[in-house]
């Protein structure tokens, strides 16, 4: 068997599965973000009287964080009072960042665990050996009754990654490069296992960026061989205990791709889908009004440094928004430590609060209509980040910064040459 259907089969309490199968399995972690008020509402429809495991449930407020209008607040209220009468110890208030960050950094997410979460990016926890998904808040409210729900067993795609990464690409420019050959609907409900020597040298936060953006091509879950990378990493967070699951030898994949991410460019993803991925230089000299970095796909502290050594010392042009929204509190307090803030800050950018609000169209950034926004987030749909009448580039943090700093869409490599 595949890891994936390893921590399957033992969740369900099965000697084995296979894909295609369907099971019912125990969830070991179940998180709700503050878009999903329903899934309180459908656990009380349901005739809930109590949640199976109140140690095994997160909220996180992160969409709406702060609230931007009375109705969300109103939603925390419900949310705050649901969590202390079930005894959930596992509250990240709106202080606190995006979930996909903060779990993490809270020890919460380890290899071998069934993880569902009401965000389709929950992929990400993959780089952690986790078989995670994103449900929806009826399935949720389930989880909440009964700690189990059905799961068809995906079908697993392995994608080697070789090479390393030239200057002025990231692992951001990786997951564009593969979306540009796979399209969004590459490996719908298949599970996506990276592998090789370039996963190998990934840092965690890179890891992460890879299975985020996975399910834009339509990825159930994802999945990185646990190592003494990532053990580290768990140790640091008091996690020492858990179980690997490695593949066996003779497993059959459904498919196998190699990816050389040697031959990357910086790329982007122009309006209005994430796979119309193309070299940053075809639109190079478009003239941007905002720019963005932070959420669960760009705002990690690499991330942050990666912008400030593009603009320390430098400014932004008049006329230009850069918006950056540190992934979690941890990211924001080290980011300050590092000086990282500072350097942005004095270059024109606006900080905001952890969370999601710009990526998803919320607040602290919405885009009107006819505006131009290049973004280091994960999409790019008509909306997504305010008015439907607006285009989003969806790039890397290098490129994000170096065209902030031009006012256009800029080949971070430029940028970066004239600094050495």
């Amino acid at each position: 068997m595949h890891a994936i259907e390893k921590i399957l089969a033992r969740a369900a309490g099965k000697d084995r599965v296979r894909a295609g199968e369907i099971v019912t399995a125990a969830v070991d972690l179940a998180e709700i973000n503050d878009l999903y008020l329903q899934v309180i509402q459908s656990f009380e429809a349901m005739g809930g009287k109590g949640v199976w495991d109140p140690d095994k449930v997160v909220f996180v407020f992160d969409h709406y964080s702060p609230p931007p209008t009375p109705k969300a607040a109103d939603n925390h209220r419900v949310m705050r009072e649901f969590v202390a009468k079930e005894g959930i110890p596992h509250l990240f208030d709106i202080d606190a960042g995006v979930c996909h960050q903060v779990m993490p950094e809270g020890g919460l997410v380890r290899p071998g665990m069934v993880l569902v979460a009401t965000d389709s990016h929950t992929t990400t926890h993959g780089a952690f050996g986790a078989f995670a998904t994103g449900v929806g808040a009826t399935d949720l409210a389930v989880v909440l009754i009964r700690g189990t729900l059905w799961f068809v067993v995906p079908e697993v795609v392995k994608i080697e990654l070789t090479g390393r990464l030239p200057q002025g690409t990231t692992a951001k420019d990786v997951v564009l490069g593969l979306l540009q050959r796979f399209k969004a609907d590459g490996f719908v409900y298949k599970a996506v296992e990276y592998a090789g020597p370039a996963v190998t040298d990934f840092s965690i936060a890179e890891r992460m960026v890879i299975c985020n953006m996975a399910v834009e091509m339509g990825a159930k879950t994802t999945y990185i061989q646990p190592d003494d990378k990532l053990r580290e990493y768990l140790a640091a967070r008091g996690i020492e205990d858990y179980p690997i699951d490695t593949t066996d030898p003779d497993y059959e994949y459904a498919e196998v791709h190699q990816f050389d991410v040697g031959q990357v460019e910086p790329l982007l993803a122009a309006p209005h889908s994430v796979d119309n991925v193309h070299p940053v230089g075809d639109y190079a000299g478009t003239a941007i009004d905002q720019a963005f970095i932070g959420t669960c796909t760009g705002g990690r502290l690499e991330d942050l440094e990666m912008a400030a050594k593009v603009l320390r010392g430098r400014r932004i042009p008049p006329g230009v928004r850069l918006v950056i929204t540190p992934a979690s509190k941890e990211v924001f307090l080290k980011a300050m430590a590092t000086g990282c803030i500072k350097d942005l800050v004095e270059a024109g950018a606006t900080v905001t609060s952890p969370g999601c609000g710009p990526c998803l169209g919320i607040h602290q950034g919405m885009l009107g209509p006819g505006e131009v926004c290049i973004t280091a987030s994960s999409r790019n749909f008509p909306g997504r980040m305010g008015s439907p009448q607006a285009e989003i580039y969806v790039a890397s943090p290098l490129t994000v910064a170096a065209s902030a700093l031009r006012g256009r869409i800029t080949d971070p490599r430029e940028v970066l040459e004239e600094g050495s």
